[in-house]
C-alpha cells in the first residue's frame, strides 16, 4: 500500500513543472501566430509589388547597345506608365514580342529629316542632342523628309550607327498601344543609380 502511494506521488507533476509547460505552450502558440502573420504579410507585399511593377512601374533590363552611351547592356531601369510622351523622353515599347528602348524624336504630324552627317531636323529645326556621342545616318530606308503619321511617335536609339528604329520601315513609328512606359530611373548598376535623361 505504501509502495502504491509512493508511486502515485511520483506521477503527479509539480506546480512549477505545470507552469513551465503552460509557458512553453503559450510561446509555441504565439510563435505560430507571429510566423503565420509574417508569411501572410510577405505574400501580400509581394503581390502588391508585382501589381505595381506590372501595372504602373514596369522594371526592365536593357539588352544590346542601341542606347549607348545613355544606357548600357545589363542596366536595370524603372519605367512609368504614361501616355504623354515628349521629344527627348526615353520609352520602352513592344515590337515583335520584344521590348525595345528608344528616344522620342518627333510626334504625330511632325516632319523629320536627317542629313548625311546624321544631324536630325524636326520641322526644319536642328535637334540639340547632347546625349549623342557619334552622329550617324544609320540604317534608313524611309523617304526623307518623313511626316510622322497620326497617333504615332518617331523614335531613334542614341547609338545611331547600330540602332534599328523608326528610320527603318521594319520598325516604323510607335503606336500608343505599343508603349510600355517612359524610362525614369536606373536602379542598377549602383554606379549609374539615379534618374535617366
Amino acid at each position: 500500500m505504501a509502495r502504491e502511494k509512493k508511486k502515485n506521488e511520483q506521477q503527479l507533476p509539480e506546480l512549477s513543472d505545470l507552469e513551465k509547460e503552460l509557458a512553453r505552450e503559450k510561446y509555441r502558440n504565439r510563435y505560430g501566430r507571429v510566423l503565420r502573420s509574417t508569411i501572410y504579410t510577405l505574400i501580400t507585399v509581394a503581390a502588391i509589388a508585382i501589381l505595381v511593377a506590372t501595372l504602373w512601374m514596369p522594371v526592365l533590363q536593357i539588352y544590346g547597345s542601341s542606347m549607348n552611351e545613355t544606357l548600357q547592356d545589363g542596366d536595370i531601369v524603372l519605367s512609368v506608365k504614361d501616355s504623354h510622351m515628349k521629344s527627348g523622353d526615353i520609352i520602352a515599347f513592344y515590337y515583335n514580342n520584344k521590348i525595345l528602348v528608344k528616344r522620342v524624336i518627333a510626334q504625330a504630324g511632325d516632319w523629320v529629316n536627317i542629313d548625311s552627317d546624321g544631324n536630325v531636323y524636326v520641322n526644319d529645326v536642328a535637334l540639340e542632342e547632347p546625349y549623342i556621342s557619334n552622329k550617324a545616318f544609320g540604317e534608313c530606308d524611309i523617304e526623307l523628309p518623313y511626316q510622322v503619321p497620326e497617333n504615332r511617335i518617331f523614335v531613334m536609339g542614341d547609338h545611331r550607327e547600330v540602332s534599328i528604329d523608326s528610320r527603318s520601315a521594319t520598325v516604323g513609328c510607335v503606336a500608343e498601344e505599343q508603349i510600355v512606359g517612359k524610362l525614369v530611373f536606373r536602379a542598377w548598376p549602383l554606379s549609374g543609380f539615379g534618374s535617366i535623361r
